[in-house]
């Protein structure tokens, strides 16, 4: 796969896909890291006089414009980083979007609105996808792929456009992949994941791989609940997804292959996810009915940094609970800290996971990689082809 070192970007228009799907609470970006893991790419580009008109989606707007998905915070958010002017289009091909990257010279900028306000981005069907991609294509000369949490999407920006324009990936791209070979190949053991947080269902099949790969799988979160529920536990009102079969299965493998499979002896429970619910520590095999398992117990907390200690590689994946709420931060604080102490290669996979430790106060030094992309970690280590890899790992003539 080539990089930006092996490309030719002066004074050319460089069209660059990030991932700047950062959470926010109305305009306010809660976590900006997603931004920060661009800019080595980014300033690159611009020191070796390329005119960068960067994109990315954020949320799912459903193909329509929608105020609350606009990229406009991000826009601002970036010019501070930068500490220079980002012009921000008010489209994605249209108008507004032509004139910018019209105006903008080498060493500058340019953000385009949400892709994402555009049905073609994410169809399904590849005349409309790429008629989009084709209209991408128009703005630049080249093209960066950058945006490592979107290369398990086949999606026009991240897929078709490298098709149509000479390419590279960014050092972002770079990183990630690297990161992630260390969990692939010639892995130090112990080997530990940790799995947690919701998407339940697109776990599930990691869980499959890891069995084959790793030590011992650290299971909690709505995971737990899934798993709980597969072996006929009453789980209350917690999240359960998935197929509990396949969860039992699961169990049945791990046994076989003397992979130790974790689960929760204990867990925190309330009516409500609210600050003010009641809260109470119950056996995990006994959830009140009517209360929803919202966090792993004290009694999990030590098991789970036992099973840590020592452990030469860690990959984790996941909230342990709810840790936006405070009585219920405590699972994935445990679990940080137990990780951050690791003198072991440590990987934090997924935009939840790294907004869930910075906001307990970690800094991204205390782990070996803090990764951006959860759902493309793990379908990168379940093996799957990414189609945005591939799409940067095809024809660098962009024929």
């Amino acid at each position: 796969m080539r990089t930006i070192d092996d490309l030719d970007v002066f004074g050319k228009r460089v069209l660059l896909r990030l991932d700047l799907n950062v959470p926010l609470h109305g305009s306010d970006i809660t976590d900006d890291g997603k931004i920060r893991a661009c800019l080595p790419t980014l300033t690159a580009l611009l020191s070796r006089g390329a005119a960068v008109v960067a994109c990315s989606h954020l949320g799912r707007p459903g193909g329509a414009p929608d105020p609350r998905y606009t990229l406009a915070p991000v826009s601002a958010r970036l010019a501070e980083l930068l500490d220079r002017p980002v012009a921000f289009a008010a489209d994605t091909v249209g108008p507004s979007a032509r004139a910018i990257v019209a105006d903008i010279w080498p060493g500058e900028v340019a953000l385009l609105e949400n892709l994402r306000f555009n049905p073609g981005e994410t169809s399904k069907d590849d005349a409309e996808r790429g008629s989009f991609a084709d209209q991408l294509a128009g703005l630049a000369d080249v093209y960066v792929g950058d945006g490592f949490g979107a290369v398990h999407r086949r999606h026009a920006s991240v897929y078709d456009v490298a098709f149509r324009l000479p390419h590279a990936a960014g050092y972002l791209i770079q990183e990630e992949t690297a990161a992630l070979g260390q969990l692939t190949s010639d892995i130090r053991r112990p080997y530990v994941v940790v799995l947690g947080g919701a998407k339940v269902a697109d776990k599930l099949p990691v869980v499959d791989a890891l069995l084959g790969r790793a030590d011992r799988v650290l299971i909690g979160g709505a995971m737990a609940s899934t798993f709980l529920a597969a072996q006929g536990y009453q789980v209350g009102t917690s999240l359960v997804e998935g197929d509990p079969e396949a969860a039992r299965g699961y169990l049945a493998k791990a046994a076989a292959c003397g992979v130790e499979l974790v689960l929760p002896i204990d867990l925190v429970t309330a009516p409500e996810r609210s600050a003010d619910s009641p809260a109470r520590v119950v056996a995990a095999t006994s959830i009140p009915a009517g209360e929803e398992a919202l966090d792993i117990g004290p009694r999990t907390q030590e098991l789970f940094a036992g099973k840590l200690a020592g452990a030469q590689t860690i990959f984790w994946n996941g909230p342990l609970g709810v840790f936006e709420i405070p009585q219920f931060a405590s699972g994935t604080l445990a679990v940080a800290t137990a990780i951050a102490a690791s003198p072991g290669f440590t990987m934090v996979g997924g935009g939840d996971t790294a907004a869930a430790v910075r906001s307990l106060g970690f800094d991204d030094a205390a782990f070996g990689h803090v990764s951006t992309g959860g759902g493309a970690s793990l379908e990168f280590l379940e093996g799957k082809a990414l189609p945005g890899l591939a799409a940067l790992e095809s024809d660098p003539a962009g024929r």
